[in-house]
């Protein structure tokens, strides 16, 4: 039987994370995901949608991945 996976991308902007991502608010956000059974997959700098208007801000895809079942 092949395992299946579910995925959860959690988007974070510069504004969100006042400026710079400093370590301690990344490992917050992967222990958060960790203790519901979520595992890293990616982590990705990207464009993110900016709330206001066209365009997008710095910010980072972060991708997690757990088995379903």
């Amino acid at each position: 039987m092949t395992a299946r996976f579910e995925y959860q991308v959690v988007e974070i902007r510069e504004g969100l994370i006042g400026g710079k991502l400093s370590g301690s608010k990344l490992e917050k956000i992967l222990n958060d995901h960790a203790g519901k059974g979520w595992q890293l997959k990616t982590i990705t700098a990207a464009e993110v949608k900016g709330r206001v208007g066209p365009g997008g801000v710095e910010g980072l895809l972060i991708t997690f991945e757990r088995p379903i079942g």
